[in-house]
C-alpha cells in the first residue's frame, strides 16, 4: 500500500478508501456509475495505490505456481472483475482485503504495544557520574556509575551503590507495590525511580538487559506457533487451491454442458473466490495468541510463544520443585529448646556467636535469628569447623567455655546423648525440620530446629490447581521426611524425593507416557533437564536470571505462584475463543459459498460478508487484552 508508514494514517486512508468505493458501489445500483473509460482509469489507480503489494504477491504466487496463496485469490478476483467490467467490485475487493489485513496487523501490534511503549519511554541517555554529563546508553560500559533522579525511568540493569528510593517495577513484573531500594539492591531497566536519587553501578549493557531479553523473546514468540495455528495453516494450504480448482470447474463446466452462460458462471466463480478467502480463519489464532501473550506480559508473565500458551491450558499434570519454588529456600529458626540451665535467649546468643564464623547456610539462619531479637552474640575463640558435621569453639561468656554445635552424630563423638534427647530430635525431624544440637563439656544444652519457610501463597496455589483439574506432583532432592512434611502441609498427594536433576528429567519422561501435556515448575537451574523435557517449563526465576530465561518456556517475573492458575485460565479462554472463531468463520463461509453457488449472492455482498467475519474474529480475539 503506497501510504505513510504511520499505522494510524494507514487505517484512516483505508477507511476513507472503503467509504469512497462503498458509496460508488451503492450509486452504481441506481445506474449512477462512472463511464467505462473513466471508471477503469479511476478504479485501476485506486487498486494500484491500495493493493499493489497484494497484486505483486499474487503475480509472484502465479509465476511460482503457488496456488496456496491468498494473494493469488485476490489477483484472480480483481482481474476477473475487470474482465467483466465490474470495476467497482474490483476496487471493493482489494480495498476491503487490504483493510482486513491491516486490522490483523493492528491486532497483533496492539498486543505487543505494552513492551513497545515501555521501550520508547526509556531515555536514550543517562547521567554518567564520573563525567557529570549525559551520555548515550550505547557508550555506557559495565561498572560505570549512573545517577537516576526522582521520577526518571532506570535505563540499565545494575545495583545501587549510593542513595535510597522506592522503585516501581510494575511495568516489568506486574508487582503493584514499589520496592525499597538501598545499597547493594538490584534494579532493572524499564523500572521507575519514584522518590530519592540513586547511584547505580551498571551490570549489563543496554542490549543485554533483562528488558531487552524479554522484548526479544516476546517479539519472536510467533516462531513457536500454537498447534491450532499450525493445523489451520496446514488446512488453508489445501483449502485455497481446492477453492481455485472449484471456481475453475464452475467457470468452465457449466457453460460446457449448457447449464449456464459463461459470463454468469464466471461471475459466480468470482463470488466464490472472494467469499472463500480464508482471512478470518487464518488470523483467528495469531491475533488471539498475541492478545493473550500481551495480557500475560502486563501481569509479569513472559510466555515464549503460542505453542506454550496453548500447552499450559491443556496441561493436566504439573510437576513442582520444592526448594525456592514452593518454599523460599531460606531456612529459619522455627524452635529453640533449652535442655540445660540456659534460657532460649542465652542458648541462641551462644550458638550464634559460634555460627557467625561458619559459612554454612543453617549457620547464617541462626545468626540472623539472634540479630532479629537484638541479642548480643557471645564472642568466641579457638574456632574449628568440621565440613558437613558442625563446629567447635570456646565461648568467652559462658562458664563452661568449650562448646560443640552441629549434627547429632557430631555431638555423639564427644558426648553420651540421652535417649530423651534423641527422641526429641526424631520428633522434630518427622516434622521436616533440621535439628542443630548445642553442647558444652558438661551437658547437652539445647536443640535449635530450623525449617525451610513455605511461601505464603503455596497452599492457595495448590488448591487452585486442584480446582482447575491439574494434578500437582512435588519433586525434590530433599530426604523423605522433609519432603513429606511439606507435602502434607500443602495437601499434595504425590511426592518424589531424594532426586538428582537427571532423576527429575526421567520422571517427566514417565509422566509424558501417561499424560498428554505435562508441565514443570522450577527455579531454572538444577531443574534444567526437567524444564526442557516437559511440554511447558515454567520458571520461578528472579528477574534478570539468564539461566531461567533460557531454560523455561514461561517465566514468572515477580515469583507470584498464583499467577500460574491465572495463566491457565487465560490459556483456556484463549483456546475457547480460537475454537469459537474457527467454527464461526467456517460456518459463515460454508453458508455463503452455498448461496453463491445457487446464484443468491453478488460480489459486494460476498466482500462485506468476508470482511465482516474477519472484523468480528479480530474484535473477539482482542477481548483477551481486557
Amino acid at each position: 500500500m503506497i501510504f505513510p508508514e504511520n499505522q494510524q494514517t494507514k487505517m484512516q486512508w483505508l477507511i476513507f478508501s472503503a467509504i469512497v468505493v462503498g458509496l460508488l458501489e451503492l450509486l452504481s445500483f441506481w445506474k449512477l456509475a462512472l463511464s467505462p473509460t473513466i471508471g477503469a482509469l479511476f478504479y485501476g489507480m485506486l487498486i494500484l495505490v491500495v493493493g499493489w503489494e497484494t497484486l505483486a504477491n499474487g503475480i509472484k504466487a502465479l509465476l511460482t505456481l503457488n496456488f496456496k496463496s491468498i494473494n493469488l485469490l485476490m489477483l484472480i478476483a480483481v482481474l476477473g472483475a475487470f474482465y467483466l467490467g465490474a470495476f467497482e467490485e474490483a476496487a471493493v475487493v482489494i480495498v476491503l482485503f487490504s483493510l482486513a489485513e491491516h486490522l490483523e496487523e493492528s491486532g497483533i501490534t496492539k498486543s505487543k504495544s505494552a513492551l513497545s511503549t515501555l521501550l520508547n519511554q526509556i531515555p536514550k541517555k543517562a547521567l554518567l557520574k564520573s563525567a557529570n554529563q549525559l551520555v548515550d546508553l550505547e557508550e555506557i560500559k559495565v561498572a560505570d556509575v549512573i545517577r537516576i533522579k526522582p521520577g526518571q525511568i532506570i535505563p540499565l540493569d545494575g545495583h545501587v551503590v549510593g542513595g535510597a528510593s522506592l522503585v516501581d517495577e510494575s511495568a516489568i513484573t506486574g508487582e503493584p507495590i514499589p520496592l525499597d531500594k538501598r545499597l547493594g539492591d538490584s534494579v532493572y531497566a524499564g523500572t521507575l525511580n519514584t522518590q530519592g536519587y540513586l547511584d547505580i553501578e551498571v551490570t549489563k549493557r543496554y542490549e543485554d538487559t533483562a528488558l531487552s531479553k524479554i522484548r526479544e523473546m516476546t517479539f519472536q514468540s510467533s516462531q513457536y506457533k500454537a498447534e491450532t495455528q499450525q493445523f489451520i495453516e496446514s488446512f488453508s494450504s489445501y483449502y485455497t487451491p481446492t477453492i481455485i480448482l472449484l471456481a475453475l470447474l464452475w467457470t468452465t463446466g457449466l457453460p460446457l454442458f449448457d447449464l449456464k452462460p459463461f459470463r454468469e458462471s464466471f461471475y459466480q466463480a468470482l463470488n466464490l473466490l472472494v467469499i472463500a478467502c480464508p482471512c478470518a480463519l487464518v488470523i483467528s489464532t495469531p491475533v488471539s495468541v498475541f492478545s493473550a501473550i500481551g495480557k500475560a506480559s502486563q501481569q509479569g508473565i513472559l510466555v515464549k510463544g503460542g505453542k506454550f500458551l496453548e500447552a499450559i491450558g491443556n496441561m493436566n499434570v504439573l510437576a513442582i520443585d520444592k526448594t525456592r519454588t514452593l518454599t523460599l529456600g531460606k531456612p529459619y529458626v522455627a524452635e529453640i529448646i533449652p535442655l540445660g540451665k540456659k534460657s532460649e535467649e542465652v542458648l541462641l546468643a551462644c550458638a550464634a556467636g559460634i555460627e557467625k564464623l561458619s559459612e554454612h547456610p543453617l549457620a547464617a539462619s541462626i545468626v540472623e535469628a539472634a540479630e532479629k531479637q537484638n541479642l548480643e552474640l557471645h564472642p568466641v575463640e579457638n574456632f574449628e569447623s568440621f565440613m558437613g558435621k558442625g563446629a567447635k569453639a570456646d565461648c568467652l561468656v559462658c562458664y563452661d567455655r568449650h562448646h560443640c554445635i552441629g549434627k547429632l552424630q557430631f555431638i555423639m563423638e564427644e558426648h553420651l546423648v540421652p535417649d530423651t534427647v534423641i527422641e526429641a530430635i526424631k520428633r522434630l525431624q518427622s516434622q521436616g525440620k533440621s535439628v542443630i544440637v548445642v553442647s558444652s563439656n558438661q551437658e547437652i544444652e539445647g536443640l535449635i530446629a530450623l525449617e525451610d519457610e513455605i511461601r505464603a501463597d503455596s497452599a492457595a496455589f495448590i488448591q487452585s490447581l486442584k480446582e482447575l483439574g491439574v494434578k500437582a506432583i512435588m519433586l525434590t532432592g530433599d530426604h523423605e521426611i522433609s519432603a513429606r512434611a511439606v507435602a502434607e502441609q500443602l495437601n499434595i498427594d504425590d511426592v518424589k524425593y531424594d532426586l538428582l536433576p537427571e532423576d527429575k528429567g526421567l520422571i517427566i519422561k514417565e509422566l509424558l507416557k501417561k499424560h498428554s501435556v505435562v508441565g514443570m515448575l522450577g527455579d531454572g537451574i538444577n531443574d534444567g533437564p526437567a524444564l526442557a523435557l516437559s511440554s511447558v517449563g515454567i520458571s520461578m526465576a528472579e528477574l534478570g536470571s539468564d539461566t531461567a530465561l533460557e531454560a523455561a518456556s514461561v517465566v514468572l517475573l515477580n515469583n507470584r505462584l498464583l499467577l500460574i492458575p491465572e495463566l491457565i485460565q487465560l490459556s483456556r479462554k484463549t483456546i475457547s475463543i480460537i475454537k469459537y472463531n474457527t467454527f464461526f468463520a467456517i460456518s459463515v463461509k460454508v453458508a455463503i459459498v452455498i448461496l453463491a453457488l445457487m446464484g443468491l449472492t453478488n460480489l459486494p455482498m460476498a466482500i462485506f460478508a468476508d470482511v465482516g467475519v474477519t472484523l468480528l474474529v479480530i474484535l473477539n480475539s482482542l477481548r483477551l487484552m481486557k
